[in-house]
Protein backbone atom coordinates (compact mmCIF):
# COMPACT_ATOMS: atom_id res chain seq x y z
CA UNK A 1 0.00 0.00 0.00
CA UNK A 2 1.17 3.32 -0.55
CA UNK A 3 2.55 5.60 2.18
CA UNK A 4 -0.66 7.79 1.98
CA UNK A 5 -0.58 10.96 3.89
CA UNK A 6 -2.78 11.73 7.17
CA UNK A 7 -5.40 13.57 6.15
CA UNK A 8 -6.10 17.09 7.57
CA UNK A 9 -9.42 17.24 8.19
CA UNK A 10 -11.12 15.02 10.79
CA UNK A 11 -14.09 14.61 13.63
CA UNK A 12 -13.05 14.44 17.05
CA UNK A 13 -15.42 12.00 19.44
CA UNK A 14 -14.61 11.91 22.88
CA UNK A 15 -16.29 10.01 25.65
CA UNK A 16 -16.44 12.37 28.55
CA UNK A 17 -17.37 9.64 31.05
CA UNK A 18 -14.05 8.03 30.38
CA UNK A 19 -11.55 8.90 33.08
CA UNK A 20 -9.77 11.70 31.55
CA UNK A 21 -12.25 12.53 28.69
CA UNK A 22 -14.28 15.06 30.21
CA UNK A 23 -11.25 17.25 31.25
CA UNK A 24 -9.41 16.78 28.34
CA UNK A 25 -12.06 17.14 25.97
CA UNK A 26 -11.08 20.82 25.17
CA UNK A 27 -7.87 20.46 25.44
CA UNK A 28 -7.57 18.29 22.55
CA UNK A 29 -9.89 20.23 20.35
CA UNK A 30 -7.49 23.37 20.87
CA UNK A 31 -4.28 21.24 20.61
CA UNK A 32 -5.60 19.72 17.10
CA UNK A 33 -6.95 22.86 15.74
CA UNK A 34 -3.75 24.63 16.87
CA UNK A 35 -1.48 21.89 15.24
CA UNK A 36 -3.24 22.68 11.87
CA UNK A 37 -6.00 19.62 11.39
CA UNK A 38 -9.03 21.20 10.92
CA UNK A 39 -12.11 19.63 13.00
CA UNK A 40 -14.94 19.37 10.83
CA UNK A 41 -17.51 18.27 13.95
CA UNK A 42 -16.01 17.57 18.06
CA UNK A 43 -18.34 15.63 20.28
CA UNK A 44 -17.69 15.05 23.95
CA UNK A 45 -20.28 12.04 24.45
CA UNK A 46 -21.58 11.91 28.17
CA UNK A 47 -23.51 8.50 27.22
CA UNK A 48 -21.31 5.94 26.22
CA UNK A 49 -24.03 4.46 24.55
CA UNK A 50 -23.82 7.11 21.87
CA UNK A 51 -20.38 6.85 20.71
CA UNK A 52 -21.35 4.63 18.02
CA UNK A 53 -24.04 6.90 16.69
CA UNK A 54 -21.36 9.31 16.92
CA UNK A 55 -18.72 7.76 14.77
CA UNK A 56 -21.52 5.97 12.35
CA UNK A 57 -22.28 10.14 11.54
CA UNK A 58 -18.90 10.88 10.90
CA UNK A 59 -17.93 8.28 8.28
CA UNK A 60 -21.29 8.98 6.39
CA UNK A 61 -20.49 12.49 6.63
CA UNK A 62 -17.32 11.45 4.72
CA UNK A 63 -14.81 12.63 7.17
CA UNK A 64 -11.41 11.14 6.31
CA UNK A 65 -10.42 10.14 9.55
CA UNK A 66 -12.11 10.19 12.99
CA UNK A 67 -9.99 10.94 16.12
CA UNK A 68 -11.77 8.66 18.86
CA UNK A 69 -10.88 9.69 22.91
CA UNK A 70 -11.32 7.17 25.47
CA UNK A 71 -10.30 3.51 27.06
CA UNK A 72 -9.89 0.46 25.56
CA UNK A 73 -13.57 -0.38 25.90
CA UNK A 74 -14.35 2.48 23.81
CA UNK A 75 -12.51 2.02 21.18
CA UNK A 76 -12.97 -1.68 20.71
CA UNK A 77 -16.59 -0.58 20.63
CA UNK A 78 -16.48 1.20 17.84
CA UNK A 79 -13.88 -0.16 15.51
CA UNK A 80 -16.66 -1.89 14.03
CA UNK A 81 -18.21 1.10 12.58
CA UNK A 82 -15.20 1.63 10.54
CA UNK A 83 -13.89 -1.56 8.97
CA UNK A 84 -14.19 -1.44 5.16
CA UNK A 85 -14.90 2.38 4.99
CA UNK A 86 -12.79 4.86 3.83
CA UNK A 87 -11.38 6.64 6.75
CA UNK A 88 -8.63 6.52 8.96
CA UNK A 89 -9.22 5.93 12.89
CA UNK A 90 -6.86 8.17 15.51
CA UNK A 91 -6.16 6.79 18.77
CA UNK A 92 -6.71 9.85 21.83
CA UNK A 93 -5.57 7.31 24.99
CA UNK A 94 -7.79 8.99 27.62
CA UNK A 95 -8.39 5.81 29.88
CA UNK A 96 -6.69 4.09 32.51
CA UNK A 97 -4.78 1.03 31.37
CA UNK A 98 -4.49 2.27 27.46
CA UNK A 99 -3.38 -0.68 25.68
CA UNK A 100 -4.17 -0.94 22.48
CA UNK A 101 -2.31 2.92 22.40
CA UNK A 102 0.61 1.27 23.77
CA UNK A 103 0.52 -1.57 21.54
CA UNK A 104 0.04 1.47 18.25
CA UNK A 105 3.21 3.04 20.44
CA UNK A 106 1.56 6.24 20.97
CA UNK A 107 2.46 8.56 23.99
CA UNK A 108 0.13 8.73 26.36
CA UNK A 109 0.22 12.31 27.17
CA UNK A 110 -1.78 14.00 25.40
CA UNK A 111 0.69 16.16 23.43
CA UNK A 112 2.31 13.06 22.36
CA UNK A 113 -1.03 11.58 21.06
CA UNK A 114 -1.50 14.53 19.25
CA UNK A 115 1.98 14.89 17.82
CA UNK A 116 1.37 11.55 16.46
CA UNK A 117 -2.20 12.32 14.25
CA UNK A 118 0.04 15.21 12.76
CA UNK A 119 2.86 13.90 11.78
CA UNK A 120 2.67 10.48 12.06
CA UNK A 121 1.89 7.46 9.29
CA UNK A 122 -0.96 5.29 8.41
CA UNK A 123 -0.71 1.59 9.25
CA UNK A 124 -3.09 -1.28 8.13
CA UNK A 125 -3.80 -3.35 11.05
CA UNK A 126 -5.24 -6.33 11.97
CA UNK A 127 -8.66 -6.75 14.23
CA UNK A 128 -9.95 -9.64 16.44
CA UNK A 129 -13.33 -10.85 15.91
CA UNK A 130 -15.25 -12.71 19.03
CA UNK A 131 -17.94 -14.25 16.56
CA UNK A 132 -18.81 -11.40 14.65
CA UNK A 133 -18.08 -8.94 16.92
CA UNK A 134 -14.10 -7.07 15.98
CA UNK A 135 -12.35 -5.87 19.03
CA UNK A 136 -9.14 -3.95 18.71
CA UNK A 137 -6.67 -5.18 21.45
CA UNK A 138 -7.83 -7.87 23.78
CA UNK A 139 -9.78 -10.52 25.18
CA UNK A 140 -9.98 -12.45 28.16
CA UNK A 141 -11.84 -14.91 30.39
CA UNK A 142 -11.57 -15.33 34.06
CA UNK A 143 -10.45 -12.89 36.86
CA UNK A 144 -10.77 -9.75 34.19
CA UNK A 145 -14.63 -10.62 33.29
CA UNK A 146 -14.97 -10.91 37.22
CA UNK A 147 -14.10 -7.70 38.06
CA UNK A 148 -15.44 -5.50 35.19
CA UNK A 149 -18.69 -6.96 35.92
CA UNK A 150 -18.38 -5.59 38.96
CA UNK A 151 -16.11 -3.02 39.16
CA UNK A 152 -17.34 0.44 40.31
CA UNK A 153 -17.64 2.66 37.81
CA UNK A 154 -16.17 5.56 40.08
CA UNK A 155 -13.23 3.76 41.57
CA UNK A 156 -12.11 3.38 38.07
CA UNK A 157 -12.87 7.20 37.31
CA UNK A 158 -11.21 8.61 40.44
CA UNK A 159 -8.47 6.24 41.20
CA UNK A 160 -7.66 4.67 37.97
CA UNK A 161 -5.28 1.81 38.06
CA UNK A 162 -4.55 1.91 41.69
CA UNK A 163 -8.15 1.73 41.89
CA UNK A 164 -8.70 -1.33 39.47
CA UNK A 165 -5.81 -3.02 41.07
CA UNK A 166 -7.29 -2.75 44.32
CA UNK A 167 -10.74 -3.95 43.60
CA UNK A 168 -8.59 -7.29 41.56
CA UNK A 169 -7.22 -8.27 44.88
CA UNK A 170 -10.73 -8.28 46.08
CA UNK A 171 -11.92 -10.48 43.62
CA UNK A 172 -8.93 -12.64 43.43
CA UNK A 173 -10.00 -13.66 46.90
CA UNK A 174 -13.52 -14.67 45.27
CA UNK A 175 -12.31 -16.48 42.38
CA UNK A 176 -11.73 -20.26 41.13
CA UNK A 177 -10.24 -21.37 38.26
CA UNK A 178 -12.02 -23.54 35.78
CA UNK A 179 -11.79 -26.25 32.32
CA UNK A 180 -11.32 -24.61 29.46
CA UNK A 181 -10.77 -25.99 25.61
CA UNK A 182 -9.03 -24.39 22.95
CA UNK A 183 -9.29 -25.95 19.69
CA UNK A 184 -6.77 -25.44 17.04
CA UNK A 185 -5.55 -27.16 13.46
CA UNK A 186 -4.21 -29.91 15.36
CA UNK A 187 -7.24 -30.94 17.16
CA UNK A 188 -9.15 -29.76 20.95
CA UNK A 189 -6.75 -29.41 24.19
CA UNK A 190 -7.87 -29.34 27.30
CA UNK A 191 -6.56 -28.28 30.81
CA UNK A 192 -7.24 -26.32 33.84
CA UNK A 193 -6.96 -22.47 33.72
CA UNK A 194 -7.00 -19.47 35.69
CA UNK A 195 -7.31 -16.90 33.31
CA UNK A 196 -7.39 -16.99 29.34
CA UNK A 197 -6.21 -14.16 27.37
CA UNK A 198 -7.07 -13.44 23.28
CA UNK A 199 -4.92 -11.12 22.06
CA UNK A 200 -4.16 -9.01 18.95
CA UNK A 201 -1.91 -6.55 20.51
CA UNK A 202 1.21 -7.20 22.59
CA UNK A 203 -0.79 -5.22 26.14
CA UNK A 204 -3.28 -6.65 28.43
CA UNK A 205 -4.67 -4.18 31.16
CA UNK A 206 -1.60 -2.21 30.60
CA UNK A 207 1.19 -4.73 30.53
CA UNK A 208 3.09 -6.69 28.16
CA UNK A 209 1.77 -10.32 27.74
CA UNK A 210 3.60 -11.70 24.82
CA UNK A 211 6.01 -10.67 22.61
CA UNK A 212 4.92 -12.54 19.70
CA UNK A 213 0.91 -10.77 19.55
CA UNK A 214 1.12 -8.55 16.68
CA UNK A 215 -1.47 -6.38 15.07
CA UNK A 216 -0.08 -7.43 11.32
CA UNK A 217 0.63 -11.11 12.30
CA UNK A 218 -2.75 -12.19 10.66
CA UNK A 219 -3.25 -14.41 13.29
CA UNK A 220 -4.61 -14.63 16.50
CA UNK A 221 -2.88 -15.83 19.56
CA UNK A 222 -4.53 -17.27 22.78
CA UNK A 223 -2.87 -17.43 26.07
CA UNK A 224 -3.78 -20.02 29.09
CA UNK A 225 -2.56 -19.99 32.19
CA UNK A 226 -2.81 -22.86 32.99
CA UNK A 227 -3.22 -25.38 36.31
CA UNK A 228 -5.78 -25.11 39.39
CA UNK A 229 -3.58 -22.99 41.54
CA UNK A 230 -4.89 -19.15 41.25
CA UNK A 231 -1.65 -18.44 42.83
CA UNK A 232 -0.04 -19.44 39.48
CA UNK A 233 -2.02 -16.26 38.06
CA UNK A 234 -1.09 -13.63 40.65
CA UNK A 235 2.56 -14.84 39.93
CA UNK A 236 2.21 -14.77 35.98
CA UNK A 237 1.01 -10.99 36.35
CA UNK A 238 3.76 -10.15 38.83
CA UNK A 239 6.29 -11.37 36.40
CA UNK A 240 5.15 -10.09 33.36
CA UNK A 241 4.90 -6.89 35.37
CA UNK A 242 8.73 -6.85 35.88
CA UNK A 243 9.55 -8.83 32.35
CA UNK A 244 10.69 -11.81 34.39
CA UNK A 245 12.32 -14.50 32.59
CA UNK A 246 10.39 -16.92 34.30
CA UNK A 247 6.88 -15.92 32.92
CA UNK A 248 6.61 -18.08 30.22
CA UNK A 249 6.67 -21.16 31.82
CA UNK A 250 3.31 -21.01 33.20
CA UNK A 251 1.38 -20.11 30.22
CA UNK A 252 0.06 -22.57 26.80
CA UNK A 253 -0.06 -20.17 23.66
CA UNK A 254 -2.53 -21.44 20.76
CA UNK A 255 -2.09 -19.31 17.10
CA UNK A 256 -4.51 -19.49 13.62
CA UNK A 257 -6.88 -17.39 11.88
CA UNK A 258 -9.66 -19.37 13.55
CA UNK A 259 -9.60 -20.87 16.80
CA UNK A 260 -12.77 -22.56 18.89
CA UNK A 261 -12.75 -21.64 23.10
CA UNK A 262 -14.90 -23.32 25.32
CA UNK A 263 -14.94 -23.46 29.37
CA UNK A 264 -16.85 -25.51 31.80
CA UNK A 265 -18.16 -24.29 34.03
CA UNK A 266 -19.57 -21.65 31.18
CA UNK A 267 -17.54 -18.28 31.76
CA UNK A 268 -18.00 -14.68 30.34
CA UNK A 269 -15.35 -12.86 28.31
CA UNK A 270 -14.63 -8.97 28.27
CA UNK A 271 -13.68 -7.40 25.33
CA UNK A 272 -10.76 -4.80 25.89
CA UNK A 273 -12.37 -4.33 29.19
CA UNK A 274 -16.72 -4.42 28.58
CA UNK A 275 -17.93 -7.92 28.95
CA UNK A 276 -19.58 -8.56 26.02
CA UNK A 277 -19.30 -12.58 25.30
CA UNK A 278 -19.95 -15.91 26.85
CA UNK A 279 -18.20 -18.95 25.39
CA UNK A 280 -18.26 -20.89 23.62
CA UNK A 281 -16.79 -18.84 20.98
CA UNK A 282 -14.89 -18.91 17.80
CA UNK A 283 -11.89 -17.04 17.35
CA UNK A 284 -10.69 -14.76 14.61
CA UNK A 285 -8.58 -12.52 12.88
CA UNK A 286 -9.87 -9.85 10.66
CA UNK A 287 -6.62 -9.37 8.53
CA UNK A 288 -5.64 -5.43 7.49
CA UNK A 289 -9.00 -4.50 8.78
CA UNK A 290 -8.89 -0.56 9.28
CA UNK A 291 -5.85 2.26 8.82
CA UNK A 292 -5.02 3.54 12.12
CA UNK A 293 -2.17 6.41 13.23
CA UNK A 294 1.09 5.69 14.44
CA UNK A 295 4.11 7.51 15.35
CA UNK A 296 6.37 8.37 12.21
Amino acid sequence: MPNLPIPRQAVLIVNAKSRRGAALFDQAREKIEAAGIELIGAHPVRDPSKLNEKVREAVRSGAPMVIVGGGDGSLSGVVDDVVGKDVVFAVLPFGTANSFARTLGLSLDIDGAVEAIVSGRRRRVDLGMIDDDYFANAAAMGLSPMIGESVPHNLKKWLGRVGYLTWALWCFTRFRPFRVTVTDDSGPHRMWASEVRILNGKFHGGVVMSEEASLDSGEMLIQVVTGRNRWRLAWDWYARFFRLRSREKLVEEFRGKELKLDARPRRSISIDGEVLARVPVTVRVAERAIDVVVPP
